[in-house]
Parts: structure tokens; C-alpha cells; sequence
């Protein structure tokens, strides 16, 4: 049971005008965009936000940003981001290789050298203490320009605010992305937890 009850998508019709945009990414609005109208400044602000982060100015592929999200996702274990993330990566056309092998993006095959400095990049920025050193910078700059490794902190920094936001709220998680947890994660015991 969530810590606070989502609006129904009506409540802000500004909001809901914003929220189209998930319809794209994921094939519904997201109920933590629904619990933050409860304070339409938030919700406005935070769709804006998840527009311009995701919006794709370099190499960084749509598919390779969601990939990063459910990397950063994984770490601090917010199950309804993993989910969420995998869904929008599987809708931006990551190669069903890379969705059936994500949690061995450091050693499979279907992950380039360019893709493991992102992913191990998410995965250290993400944790606490941070990890971000020298060599992840690195090897970084060895694949990625100034601006498009700003996409990525991007995304990463945006996840970070999701977790902990469906994380302490106990979101309820839709349909759509159990489907999608259950389909490329459930083989390394995914599950929905508190987002029921």
C-alpha cells in the first residue's frame, strides 16, 4: 500500500498534458507522477525535467539512457524504477540481447566497450559513498564526449530522485512494467515488494 494515494490522472489536467509524454516512454502515466500532483508544482517541474534529460543530444542512445536508469536502479534497489526502466529500454529498441543480459552487461558479448564505461559509470555514481575515480573517468573520456557523459549524469541524477521517491512512497507499480520486471528480470529473483 503506498505512502500516499496517486490522484487520478484528471486532478491536473496541465500535469496530465505533460504526462502524454509517458505514454511514449512506457505506454501509461506513471503512478508516482500521479502522487506528485498532489503538488502540481512537483509534477510539472519533474516531467520537464524527465523530458529534457531524456531528450538525446549526442551518441547516447534512448535505449542506452533507460539501460543506465535500470544500472542505477539496480544498485540502490528500487524495484519499481528496475521495472520502469527495462520497460522504456525495451520500448526504444534496446536489442533483445542486451534486455535478456543486462545484469551481465561487464561480460556479455552483446555490450560494447562504449556501453560498459556508461553502465559501470551509473553503477558507481550510484552508490554511497560514491565510486565515481580516475579510471571511470577514463574510460569515460575514451568513448563519450564532455556533453553526452552530462546526458548520462542526467539520467542518473534523475533516477536517483525516482528511487528514493518510489522507493519511500511504496509506489504501486502498474501492470505494464510487472510484466516487463517479471519477463527480463525475474530470472535473478525479481519481484514487485512494497510496490503491490
Amino acid at each position: 500500500m503506498p505512502l500516499v494515494t496517486p490522484l487520478d490522472a484528471e486532478h491536473d489536467l496541465e500535469t496530465k498534458k505533460l504526462a502524454e509524454f509517458f505514454n511514449e516512454t512506457l505506454g501509461f502515466c506513471p503512478n508516482s507522477v500521479l502522487t506528485m500532483q498532489r503538488r502540481p508544482a512537483i509534477s510539472k517541474a519533474f516531467i520537464n525535467l524527465n523530458k529534457a534529460v531524456m531528450a538525446n543530444e549526442g551518441k547516447v542512445t534512448s535505449a542506452l539512457k533507460r539501460m543506465i536508469a535500470w544500472v542505477s536502479s539496480n544498485a540502490t534497489g528500487c524495484r519499481y524504477c528496475q521495472a520502469h526502466a527495462i520497460r522504456a529500454a525495451e520500448r526504444y529498441g534496446a536489442e533483445q540481447e542486451q534486455l535478456d543480459n543486462i545484469w551481465e552487461y561487464r561480460t556479455h558479448a552483446a555490450f560494447n566497450e562504449a556501453e560498459r564505461a556508461a553502465l559501470d559509470f551509473s553503477l558507481a555514481a550510484s552508490q554511497v559513498p560514491n565510486a565515481v575515480d580516475a579510471d571511470i573517468k577514463e574510460r569515460l573520456h575514451a568513448h563519450w564526449t564532455e556533453g553526452e557523459i552530462v546526458e548520462m549524469l542526467g539520467v542518473i541524477s534523475l533516477f536517483g530522485y525516482l528511487n528514493r521517491w518510489n522507493d519511500s512512497m511504496g509506489t504501486t507499480m502498474e501492470g505494464g512494467a510487472i510484466d516487463s520486471g517479471n519477463q527480463y528480470l525475474g530470472k535473478h529473483g525479481f519481484e514487485v515488494g512494497k510496490h503491490v
